[in-house]
């Protein structure tokens, strides 16, 4: 029986559309073990999965012991565990592809290397923003090219937490990615690349006080704040509040305010600003988690 840890993860971060990806302290666990039988998959709530067949860590399981030409029968696998909220922006889909990935090459003895894995990764998700940080941990910049994924984490130098506002309402990863449009001008790009540099050269140097123009961006999120209702006003309050930055977590709904770890009033004030939205904001203060997936 293998039992593994994953973690939310939070895709784009402002300027890194596609690009950027970081790891949370927030976990999904899952556990597997082979068996003799037909599969059964417990979901969330004790609730088994009857079409376990499109389950996605069973399709990475699967897919990761076809990769090594190993035969396989059925699998056992708990999915009860589950902090990461589905449908936000989160990274859950991502941690399903890697658990069941990192589940699988553990049963069959750790074959694979993490270059290995992450390839498997990709080609179930379609890109690597997410399933790189949720593999690797920490925030990772990554490439794809000729269907191999180039990735280097970064080293932040800056003490960090990130307050992570999640709405009661879901956005349609379809729907955002449907409204951003097929061409930006030359400006728009230049605007991206600079912000997206000034980024991980400012975490890098511990440089917070340049993080509030690193964040900006003219890819993605002008077209998909349209989704999230009270964005700027809650943008605008994190600032007021005293955060270095603030975005769109993935396509959202989900929103973080960077903020400096010994800001300790930040939190509260957040929150009672959230209450008074008609929408029910949920906030959690995280870490960046620097592990990635792991047996446990």
């Amino acid at each position: 029986m293998i039992k593994v840890r994953v973690p939310a993860t939070s895709a784009n971060m402002g300027a890194g559309f596609d690009t950027f990806g970081m790891a949370l302290k927030l976990y999904n666990e899952i556990t597997v073990e082979e068996c003799s039988t037909e599969t059964q998959i417990k979901l969330v709530g004790g609730k088994l999965d009857n079409n376990y067949s499109k389950n996605l860590t069973y399709e990475s399981i699967v897919k990761t012991f076809e990769y090594c030409t190993e035969k396989y029968k059925g699998f056992n696998i708990d999915m009860s565990k589950a902090d990461i909220p589905m449908s936000r922006g989160l990274g859950s889909s991502a941690a399903c592809i890697i658990g069941g990935i990192f589940a699988a090459n553990e049963l069959m003895g750790k074959k694979l290397s993490v270059d290995e894995m992450l390839s498997i990764a990709v080609s179930i998700e379609g890109h690597p923003d997410n399933v790189a940080p949720a593999l690797i941990g920490g925030m990772i910049t990554s490439i794809v090219k000729d269907n191999a994924t180039i990735y280097s984490k970064v080293n932040i130098k800056s003490n960090l937490k990130y307050e992570v506002m999640i709405p009661d309402f879901k956005v349609s990863t379809y729907d955002a990615r449907k409204v951003l449009p097929n061409t930006y001008s030359r400006n728009d790009v230049i605007y991206n690349i600079s912000r997206g540099a000034m980024l991980i050269s400012a975490l890098n140097n511990g440089e917070n006080e340049k993080l509030r123009y690193a964040f900006e961006d003219k890819i993605h999120q002008p077209y998909r704040k349209k989704f999230i209702a009270n964005i700027d006003e809650i943008f605008n309050k994190c600032r007021e509040f005293g955060s270095y930055g603030e975005f769109i977590s993935g396509s959202g709904s989900t929103l973080i305010a960077v903020v400096d770890a010994n800001n300790f009033s930040f939190n509260t004030e957040i929150r009672e600003f959230l209450n008074t939205l008609a929408s029910n904001w949920k906030v959690i203060e995280l870490e960046i988690d620097n592990v990635g997936a792991h047996e446990f």
